[in-house]
Protein backbone atom coordinates (compact mmCIF):
# COMPACT_ATOMS: atom_id res chain seq x y z
CA UNK A 1 0.00 0.00 0.00
CA UNK A 2 1.47 3.15 -1.05
CA UNK A 3 1.11 6.52 1.26
CA UNK A 4 1.97 9.67 0.46
CA UNK A 5 4.47 12.10 1.97
CA UNK A 6 1.62 14.26 3.03
CA UNK A 7 -0.43 11.34 5.07
CA UNK A 8 2.94 9.59 6.57
CA UNK A 9 3.60 13.17 8.07
CA UNK A 10 0.11 13.29 9.43
CA UNK A 11 -0.49 13.64 12.78
CA UNK A 12 -3.18 11.89 15.01
CA UNK A 13 -6.31 13.99 15.18
CA UNK A 14 -6.52 13.38 19.19
CA UNK A 15 -2.33 14.18 19.40
CA UNK A 16 -1.97 16.42 22.55
CA UNK A 17 -6.21 16.41 23.04
CA UNK A 18 -7.65 15.23 26.41
CA UNK A 19 -9.78 12.24 25.02
CA UNK A 20 -13.08 10.79 26.67
CA UNK A 21 -16.26 12.43 28.58
CA UNK A 22 -15.68 16.16 29.44
CA UNK A 23 -15.34 17.07 33.19
CA UNK A 24 -18.33 18.56 34.80
CA UNK A 25 -17.60 21.70 36.48
CA UNK A 26 -17.62 21.63 40.38
CA UNK A 27 -19.73 23.89 43.14
CA UNK A 28 -16.36 26.17 43.29
CA UNK A 29 -16.27 26.65 39.54
CA UNK A 30 -19.96 27.21 38.96
CA UNK A 31 -19.19 30.16 41.60
CA UNK A 32 -16.30 31.46 40.13
CA UNK A 33 -17.70 31.78 36.84
CA UNK A 34 -21.06 33.12 38.13
CA UNK A 35 -19.09 35.84 39.79
CA UNK A 36 -16.81 37.10 36.95
CA UNK A 37 -19.97 37.04 34.95
CA UNK A 38 -22.07 39.08 37.08
CA UNK A 39 -19.50 41.72 37.84
CA UNK A 40 -18.66 42.09 34.00
CA UNK A 41 -22.37 42.94 33.66
CA UNK A 42 -22.58 40.01 30.77
CA UNK A 43 -26.27 39.53 30.57
CA UNK A 44 -26.38 37.06 28.05
CA UNK A 45 -23.66 34.89 28.96
CA UNK A 46 -25.20 35.04 32.90
CA UNK A 47 -28.15 33.52 31.35
CA UNK A 48 -27.12 31.04 28.84
CA UNK A 49 -24.63 29.79 31.83
CA UNK A 50 -27.67 29.23 34.49
CA UNK A 51 -29.85 27.98 32.22
CA UNK A 52 -26.94 25.61 30.67
CA UNK A 53 -26.62 24.02 34.31
CA UNK A 54 -30.24 24.21 35.32
CA UNK A 55 -31.73 22.76 32.01
CA UNK A 56 -28.87 19.84 31.26
CA UNK A 57 -29.82 20.37 27.62
CA UNK A 58 -27.33 19.09 24.75
CA UNK A 59 -25.90 22.15 22.97
CA UNK A 60 -27.96 21.65 20.27
CA UNK A 61 -30.96 22.03 22.14
CA UNK A 62 -30.03 24.75 24.23
CA UNK A 63 -28.88 27.04 21.27
CA UNK A 64 -32.22 26.34 19.40
CA UNK A 65 -34.66 27.25 22.62
CA UNK A 66 -37.10 30.07 21.74
CA UNK A 67 -38.48 32.20 23.99
CA UNK A 68 -41.89 31.26 24.09
CA UNK A 69 -40.15 27.74 25.27
CA UNK A 70 -39.18 28.62 28.68
CA UNK A 71 -41.22 31.80 29.04
CA UNK A 72 -45.37 32.85 29.03
CA UNK A 73 -46.28 36.23 29.01
CA UNK A 74 -42.96 37.63 29.89
CA UNK A 75 -43.03 35.72 32.98
CA UNK A 76 -40.19 32.83 33.18
CA UNK A 77 -41.41 29.79 33.87
CA UNK A 78 -40.52 27.34 37.12
CA UNK A 79 -40.41 24.37 34.42
CA UNK A 80 -40.38 23.57 30.86
CA UNK A 81 -40.08 21.23 28.30
CA UNK A 82 -38.76 20.63 24.98
CA UNK A 83 -38.12 17.86 22.47
CA UNK A 84 -34.51 16.58 22.64
CA UNK A 85 -32.83 16.60 18.60
CA UNK A 86 -31.08 13.51 19.17
CA UNK A 87 -34.03 11.47 20.82
CA UNK A 88 -36.95 13.61 19.49
CA UNK A 89 -38.08 12.39 22.96
CA UNK A 90 -39.49 15.05 25.53
CA UNK A 91 -37.64 16.32 28.47
CA UNK A 92 -38.77 18.58 31.59
CA UNK A 93 -36.49 21.01 33.22
CA UNK A 94 -36.46 23.10 36.21
CA UNK A 95 -35.81 26.68 35.98
CA UNK A 96 -34.62 28.27 39.33
CA UNK A 97 -35.36 31.52 40.68
CA UNK A 98 -31.69 32.84 40.16
CA UNK A 99 -31.60 31.51 36.65
CA UNK A 100 -35.35 32.81 36.41
CA UNK A 101 -33.84 36.14 37.21
CA UNK A 102 -31.24 36.45 34.81
CA UNK A 103 -33.17 35.20 31.66
CA UNK A 104 -35.99 38.05 32.45
CA UNK A 105 -33.31 40.62 32.56
CA UNK A 106 -31.61 39.26 29.52
CA UNK A 107 -34.91 39.37 27.45
CA UNK A 108 -36.29 42.73 28.63
CA UNK A 109 -32.51 43.95 27.69
CA UNK A 110 -33.42 42.81 24.45
CA UNK A 111 -36.57 43.56 23.81
CA UNK A 112 -36.95 39.80 22.88
CA UNK A 113 -40.64 38.53 21.62
CA UNK A 114 -41.77 35.01 22.13
CA UNK A 115 -41.24 34.24 18.55
CA UNK A 116 -37.22 34.83 19.00
CA UNK A 117 -34.43 32.91 19.71
CA UNK A 118 -33.81 33.58 23.69
CA UNK A 119 -30.38 33.39 22.31
CA UNK A 120 -29.87 35.26 18.86
CA UNK A 121 -26.95 35.41 16.91
CA UNK A 122 -24.99 38.82 16.21
CA UNK A 123 -24.33 38.48 13.06
CA UNK A 124 -27.08 36.76 11.09
CA UNK A 125 -30.38 38.22 11.51
CA UNK A 126 -33.64 35.89 12.49
CA UNK A 127 -30.77 32.90 13.42
CA UNK A 128 -29.67 31.56 17.08
CA UNK A 129 -26.30 31.49 18.32
CA UNK A 130 -24.68 27.99 16.86
CA UNK A 131 -23.15 25.28 18.59
CA UNK A 132 -19.75 26.31 18.05
CA UNK A 133 -20.24 29.50 19.00
CA UNK A 134 -21.38 28.31 22.34
CA UNK A 135 -18.69 26.00 22.61
CA UNK A 136 -16.19 29.21 22.04
CA UNK A 137 -18.49 30.82 25.32
CA UNK A 138 -17.93 27.84 27.03
CA UNK A 139 -14.23 27.74 26.60
CA UNK A 140 -13.80 31.44 27.64
CA UNK A 141 -16.03 30.83 30.67
CA UNK A 142 -13.56 27.90 31.80
CA UNK A 143 -10.62 29.71 30.80
CA UNK A 144 -11.24 32.87 32.85
CA UNK A 145 -10.69 30.49 35.86
CA UNK A 146 -7.72 29.19 34.79
CA UNK A 147 -9.40 25.70 34.01
CA UNK A 148 -7.54 23.15 31.31
CA UNK A 149 -10.02 24.17 28.01
CA UNK A 150 -9.38 20.89 26.83
CA UNK A 151 -10.79 18.93 30.01
CA UNK A 152 -14.00 20.95 29.63
CA UNK A 153 -16.66 21.44 26.84
CA UNK A 154 -20.36 22.32 26.62
CA UNK A 155 -21.04 18.38 28.14
CA UNK A 156 -19.43 20.03 30.95
CA UNK A 157 -22.26 22.35 31.50
CA UNK A 158 -24.72 19.34 30.93
CA UNK A 159 -22.93 16.80 33.12
CA UNK A 160 -22.52 19.22 35.53
CA UNK A 161 -25.97 19.80 37.90
CA UNK A 162 -26.14 15.74 36.95
CA UNK A 163 -23.00 14.94 38.24
CA UNK A 164 -24.12 16.96 41.51
CA UNK A 165 -27.13 15.42 41.94
CA UNK A 166 -26.12 11.80 42.06
CA UNK A 167 -23.54 12.16 44.44
CA UNK A 168 -25.89 14.15 46.66
CA UNK A 169 -28.91 10.86 46.10
CA UNK A 170 -26.91 8.31 44.57
CA UNK A 171 -30.72 8.11 42.36
CA UNK A 172 -29.75 7.13 38.73
CA UNK A 173 -33.28 6.88 37.95
CA UNK A 174 -34.02 10.33 38.73
CA UNK A 175 -31.01 11.65 37.04
CA UNK A 176 -31.85 9.37 34.16
CA UNK A 177 -35.13 11.14 33.65
CA UNK A 178 -33.86 14.72 34.01
CA UNK A 179 -31.05 14.02 31.20
CA UNK A 180 -33.88 12.30 29.08
CA UNK A 181 -32.16 9.41 28.53
CA UNK A 182 -33.97 6.53 27.26
CA UNK A 183 -32.29 3.98 29.20
CA UNK A 184 -30.60 3.46 32.75
CA UNK A 185 -27.35 1.93 31.56
CA UNK A 186 -26.87 4.77 29.30
CA UNK A 187 -27.24 7.31 32.44
CA UNK A 188 -24.69 5.04 33.95
CA UNK A 189 -21.98 5.44 31.39
CA UNK A 190 -22.37 8.97 31.03
CA UNK A 191 -21.83 9.59 34.76
CA UNK A 192 -19.29 7.28 34.99
CA UNK A 193 -20.69 6.44 37.89
CA UNK A 194 -19.59 3.04 38.34
CA UNK A 195 -15.78 3.95 38.33
CA UNK A 196 -16.63 6.49 40.38
CA UNK A 197 -18.12 4.73 43.13
CA UNK A 198 -15.57 2.23 43.18
CA UNK A 199 -12.64 4.45 43.43
CA UNK A 200 -15.19 5.96 46.62
CA UNK A 201 -15.07 2.39 47.95
CA UNK A 202 -10.85 1.92 47.74
CA UNK A 203 -10.49 5.21 49.48
CA UNK A 204 -13.00 4.27 52.22
CA UNK A 205 -10.85 1.09 52.68
CA UNK A 206 -7.75 0.75 54.55
CA UNK A 207 -5.59 -2.43 54.49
Amino acid sequence: MYFSEKQLKREPWNKGKLVGQKLPLKQEHIWAIRTRLEMAGKLRDLALFNLALDSKLRGCDLVKLMVRDIARNSEVMVRAQVIQQKTQHPVIFEITRKTRETIANWIESRSLSSLEYLFPSRSKLGEHITTRHYGRIVKNWVTSIDLDPSAYGTHSMRRTKASIIYKQTKNLRAVQILLGHTSLESTVRYLGVEVDDALELAQNIEI
